[in-house]
């Protein structure tokens, strides 16, 4: 693994207690850990579970030991170290969004289609088994055509202006701001549910310009390191539209200045033959309404997903007993050692990552020029340029 903070000790969690839950032939050995400070990674590894640890992550790569590197750095650092990794040989697992640009995403992928390993992109949220089910019942038709995807992703913690101006606050480390961070969940969710988006009309707004110089402390927490200030490069909000191939229209929300919303996660999906409701914040239930009820009785109904029934719960707990937010990350895993042990690379991986990537940046540009942006023809352009470059 590279890095060690918020993601790392999710994602280590989740290599710790795979035997505990799933056979899947493949068991992670957790044999090392990168990071840049040795008194800090030299903590993280005995606190997580590694074996060793390195200062240099060009070191870990080169080790005949390793075989799947886990990347959980700045987002800046992705392609550096994933186009390094595949071409070692090594499986790798890349924290989202894939890349700071399109055009890096797609290298990514050519790199990785090319090197014969298997590659995963961690958008762990689909595999709730709420969202699994979801997934389900859509594919079974039980909503019919699709008309509507509405989706939010709504967060408050940097609403204070005395927030420091960590490494997400700055284009050139994260790439975008609300839109990457957390709009890019509601965006694979749906591109996972419903299908590819066809073009994008959006704005990107900027609350707070300048921020005191801090940096990230653990989870979503930062510490202010001096009275200095510095500029916010990125968007604290983000709100676009959507045109869908299959028709369906799309409305989407992702920003970080919503009080009262600590990870408020949602979607709705609307069809002809009924909708679908699902919110993190209450990860278990899903929400489901069929037009066919009869009169009287219609109305949204609460599944509980945890019989063992839905997706996943059967490694878990009799039905009822709920499972939390490690659990998306212990079924991601789950997956992947599958993908590892039978040769293929689980969805979403690199292919998933640039589509995403593609359209985080349709809304980038849409934003500047004040149009429609079409998705597949940005890429198409990255893919251009790639070619040439």
């Amino acid at each position: 693994m590279i890095g060690y903070q918020f993601m790392g000790k999710a994602h280590s969690h989740a290599y710790r207690d795979i035997p505990f839950f799933f056979d899947e032939g493949c068991e992670p050995i957790q044999q090392a850990i990168a990071g840049r400070n040795e008194e800090a990674v030299k903590e993280a590894a005995g606190a997580l579970g590694y074996n060793s640890y390195e200062t240099d992550w060009r070191t870990l790569i080169e080790r005949d030991d390793i075989d799947l590197v886990d990347i959980v750095t700045p987002n800046n650092t992705h392609t550096e170290m994933a186009i390094a990794a595949l071409k070692a040989g090594k499986h790798v697992l890349c924290e989202k969004p894939l890349a700071l640009s399109l055009l890096d995403a797609e290298r990514m992928l050519e790199v990785a289609e090319k090197s014969n390993t298997i590659h995963m992109i961690s958008h762990n949220y689909r595999y709730a088994p709420a969202v699994q089910y979801a997934k389900k019942l859509i594919d079974e038709g039980r909503l019919g055509k699709i008309f509507h995807v509405r989706a939010q992703y709504l967060q408050d913690f940097i609403m204070d202006p005395s927030f420091p101006l960590v490494w997400r606050l700055k284009k050139e480390v994260t790439g975008s701001g609300a839109l990457g961070d957390i709009g890019a969940h509601i965006i694979d969710l749906s591109r996972f549910l419903v299908g590819e988006m066809k073009e994008v009309n959006g704005m990107l707004e900027t609350f707070v310009k300048q921020r005191p110089i801090g940096e990230m402390s653990g989870g979503l927490s930062a510490s202010v390191d001096s009275e200095e200030m510095g500029e916010v490069t990125v968007d604290d909000a983000a709100i676009f539209m959507s045109r869908f191939e299959n028709g369906a229209l799309g409305t989407f929300e992702a920003t970080r200045f919503a009080a009262g919303n600590r990870n408020a996660n949602r979607f709705e999906i609307n069809g002809e033959k009924g909708s679908i409701r699902w919110d993190l914040e209450n990860m278990n239930n899903l929400e489901v309404f069929f037009t066919d009820d009869e009169e009287g009785l219609q109305g949204f109904r609460t599944i509980n997903c945890t019989e063992e029934v839905h997706p996943y719960i059967r490694a878990y707990w009799p039905a009822g007993h709920i499972i939390g937010y490690e659990h998306t990350f212990l079924n991601m895993i789950s997956e992947l050692m599958k993908g590892i042990k039978n040769g293929y690379s689980p969805k979403p991986n690199f292919e998933d990552g640039a589509k995403n990537q593609a359209v985080l940046e349709a809304v980038q540009q849409s934003n500047e020029t004040g149009g429609w942006v079409n998705v597949a023809q940005l890429r198409e352009q990255a893919r251009r340029k790639l070619i040439h470059s």
